[in-house]
């Protein structure tokens, strides 16, 4: 499965003419051994070999390469992952701690996926967008910063 994936991420570089030099070897090490996304600090704890500076010229470039995706947080540090294409993962959704930063992957029901694939077409389509993919974060507390399973979102 890396083997897979280092493949996919050093065919897309390429394309762009760019090199697979080893920090970006090294970071997509790192996000395909992860349980979720993480934060640039996490990812420089695991490799102390990437220096700062290009940890983040690394993300980067690969965020823009369509090889890693953005998870915005509310805490000061954004956290990346592989892309699903290149990851080979379902797709999935994020629950985000709005205190702690902590983001869970979580799958949505298929029922769910078919409300937002369609609402999101017809979004796109009222303003002459049309939508490719969609995201969703939920964004709250997790159980360790004092989430309650109880029904939070309420009604308009």
């Amino acid at each position: 499965m890396k083997g897979r994936i280092h493949e996919e991420v050093g065919t897309r570089l390429r394309a762009l003419d760019q090199r697979y030099t080893p920090q970006r070897h090294a970071l997509i090490e790192v996000l395909a051994n992860a349980e979720g996304p993480l934060t640039v600090p996490e990812i420089l704890a695991r490799t102390p070999e990437l220096p700062q500076s290009s940890a983040y010229r690394c993300v980067t470039d690969l965020v823009e390469v369509g090889v890693l995706t953005r998870v915005v947080t509310s805490g000061e540090h954004w956290r990346v992952e592989l892309s699903e294409d290149v990851s080979g993962h379902d797709h999935h959704h994020h629950l985000v701690c709005e205190r702690c930063g902590a983001v869970a992957d979580v799958p949505a029901p298929p029922a769910l996926e078919k409300l937002l694939h369609s609402g999101a077409m017809a979004l796109g389509s009222e303003y002459g967008f049309f939508v490719n993919e969609h995201r969703l974060d939920l964004v709250g507390l997790c159980q360790a910063c004092g989430g309650k399973n109880e029904d939070a979102l309420e009604s308009d």
